[in-house]
Parts: C-alpha cells; structure tokens; sequence
C-alpha cells in the first residue's frame, strides 16, 4: 500500500511525500527510521501503468485459489510444488496462469508467498487476505487461514447468487409490466380514442389523463429511452467516481426500512467474520481492525469505522470508539456484543458467533421481502393495467347509456 504523509526532518525542515509500506503502523515505523516526524498519514492510490492495468481478483477465483492451495497445503506439499501443480491444472486461463507464473517465479527466488501475492502485478488482492497470510507465514498457520479465507469468499459469493437469483423473477415481471403498459398507451389507447372524438364525447378526467399520457410517449418515446438510459448510466459514474454523491446514496440507503438493515447485517456479518479470522491468525487488535474495516462497501459505516480504528490505534476500545463517533447508528446487539467480547479478551469467538448470527437473519429477512416483492409486482401491474381499461371503458358506458 501507499502512504501520503506531511511532517518535519531532523532539521526542522517541513516535508511530505509517500511511502510504500503493508500498513499504516509499518509506514509510520518506516518514517521514524527515516527521521521523518509525521503529522498526518493516509492511504492514497499509486498511480503506474501496472497499478493501472491490475484488475480485483473475483471473489470466485480468490475462494478457488484459496482452497486448492489449501488442500494442496494440507496434503504435505511445499507451496512452489502446489503453486506449480496449480498452474498445470488451470493452463487454459491466461491471466489465471500468469498470475500463478508471476508467484512461482518469486517464490523460486526465496521470496515468501505474502511477498509475492503482495508484489504481483496481475491481480489486485484484499489488504486483509494479504496480511492474514503474512501473520499465518510467521506462525505456521497457512492451512487454516487458506481454509477460513476459501470459506468467507465461498460463502459471499453464494450469497451474491442467491441475491441475484432471487431478483431475476421480480425483475422479468418489472419488464413484461413495462412492455405491457408501453404496448398500451401506444398501440390499443390511440385505436379507441379515435372513436371518442369522431363522437366529439366530453371524455371524463381519467381518460383525458391516459390519453394524454398516451400521446405524450408517441411524440417522445425516444427521448424517454435516451433520458432513461443516460440517467441510469450518469447514476452509476456519479456513485462509482464521486465520493460526496457515493456517501449521500449510502446513507440513505442505511434509512431505508428493511433495505437499510439488510445492509447493515451484512456490513457488520463480514466486518465481524473477518475481524474474527484475522484475530484467530494472530494479527495484533488495532491492525486487525485497522484491515477489517476495509471489507465495508458502504461509505457511511466504512467512515463511521474509519474514525474509530483510529481511537483504537490509540489504545481506546473499539465499541467505545463507536459509541463516541459520529455517524450511523450501529445496532445495540452488535454494541452489546462487542462490549463483552472486549471485557473477556475472546473478540474473536464472540465476533465468529455474530457474523453467523447476522447470515441467518439476512436469509429469513431477505426471504420476506422477496415473499411480498412478488405479490407486490403483480398488484401493481394489474393496478396500471386496469386504469388504462377502465379509462378506455368509462367513455364508451356513457356513449352506450345516451343511446339507450
């Protein structure tokens, strides 16, 4: 990682610059040495044509990588052996293999697997997968911490599955809904129009809303398209490029009812499991919570945790140093828990049992939303539907009861 700092040298003199080091505590000790008094460091991205071109390793290859490894670990293997085997076993997978050629090439040199996983230049790894395995290098615990790593990345990618196959029925009916709708308002509302005006029929409010409506798509569809499409395009370049605009969507997203504490089960699940894991593999607290936080994919809560690791760095406790900043509210029970596991120095046993905890209520939660989504779908389509039909009928019961 890179560190941007700004501080004094021996003479006084004000400085700044960067400095590569695995983490905050390592960059700071770094200085030192250096003579280099610092008054603010922070992570900052390094910009090359290699940092440029490496692309975040899938969390489905990652789990693979890891589990193999593992195995192939636990069966009496040396790590070259087992990264040589792999890179046999996945020959048709150029960037795969080039990222496993790049490993064996430095472990052949004497370097450590931590030392080439951190300085390959294909893949871009998680900084706590990265440290977990330097801290299981030194205490001969790489096996295990393969197996855990293989079982986190296994288990979010199958909820990520589980997510998206679940909205593929919702999203199926949102679309025949649209189409339904568009091929209404388009094709059937102008045929039967027609009749009302070659009667010269005052037409209720209803039907002058739908036929005006009608209308208005005929004469603008494709601006519509164009404006959705670019809409829907700006929205994900904005909350992918602009942090102001990401925190704003990410805090309203945490006030959402259900949707929010959807959100924030999994954020503290994975905070916890990993926290959990890097606790069991013998990472010092503050530096474990200083690389948990980084798994949080929303920006409130990333922040909210950011403020606090820094308190715990310090020496304070961490459900202290959230209690006292500003920010989201956290859930009491993760509070609560965390407080006790803290008191009786077994973080890690208390954290594994609340990231299971929270998996377990996300399935029933996201089951009940998914349960009322569907009804939910299908009400409204009907609702739209049966608006247009009854606006379309109203006139023509009129015209029938004048004749009568």
């Amino acid at each position: 990682m890179l560190f941007k700092y700004k501080g004094y040298d021996k003479s006084g003199k004000k400085v700044k610059g960067t400095v590569n080091a695995s983490s905050i505590e390592e960059a700071g000790q770094k200085l030192k040495n250096s003579g280099i008094f610092h008054e603010g460091l922070k992570e900052t991205k390094e910009f090359s044509f290699d940092t440029f071109s490496k692309r975040q390793m899938p969390g489905e290859l990652l789990a693979s990588f890891s589990k193999e490894l593992s195995s192939y670990l636990n069966s009496g293997m040396t790590i070259l052996t087992a990264i040589k085997l792999l890179e046999n076993q996945h020959e048709g997978e150029k960037r795969y293999v080039s990222f496993l050629n790049s490993l064996k090439t430095m472990i052949e040199e004497g370097k450590s697997l931590f030392h080439a996983l951190n300085t390959q230049k294909v893949y871009t790894m998680p900084d706590f997968y990265l440290q977990s395995l330097n801290v299981a290098g030194q205490s001969g615990k790489m096996v295990e911490v393969l197996t855990n790593m293989a079982n986190f990345f296994s288990a979010q990618n199958k909820v990520k599955k589980q997510v998206k196959g679940a909205m593929i029925y919702p999203s199926v009916i949102f679309v025949v809904a649209i189409l339904i709708i568009g091929f209404l308002l388009v094709s059937v509302v102008p045929k039967i129009t027609q009749i009302f005006e070659d009667t010269e029929q005052e037409l209720p409010k209803i039907t002058q809303i739908v036929v005006a409506t009608s209308d208005f798509l005929i004469a603008h569809y494709v601006a519509i398209v164009v404006t959705m499409l670019l809409s829907i395009i700006l929205f994900k370049l904005a909350y992918a490029k602009i942090d102001a605009f990401h925190r704003l969507v990410d805090g309203w997203m945490l006030k959402v009812p259900l949707i929010g504490t959807l959100i924030q089960n999994h954020e503290l699940g994975r905070f916890s499991y990993i926290l959990s894991l890097m606790l069991g593999s013998g990472v010092a607290y503050a530096q474990a919570v200083q690389l948990a936080k980084e798994t949080f994919g929303n920006y409130g809560l990333r922040a909210l945790f950011e403020r606090a690791s820094q308190k715990v760095v310090e020496g304070n406790k961490l459900s202290n140093s959230l209690a006292l900043s500003k920010g989201p509210k956290i859930k009491r029970n993760f509070m609560q828990t965390l407080a006790l596991g803290e008191e009786s120095s077994e973080v890690s046993e208390v954290l594994s049992n609340t990231s299971a905890l929270y998996a377990e209520e996300n399935d029933d939660k996201l089951k009940i939303l998914l349960s009322l989504l569907n009804p939910f779908m299908m009400l409204l389509i009907g609702g739209f539907v049966g608006i247009i039909i009854a606006a379309m009928m109203l006139p023509i019961f009129t015209m029938t009861q004048g004749l009568n």
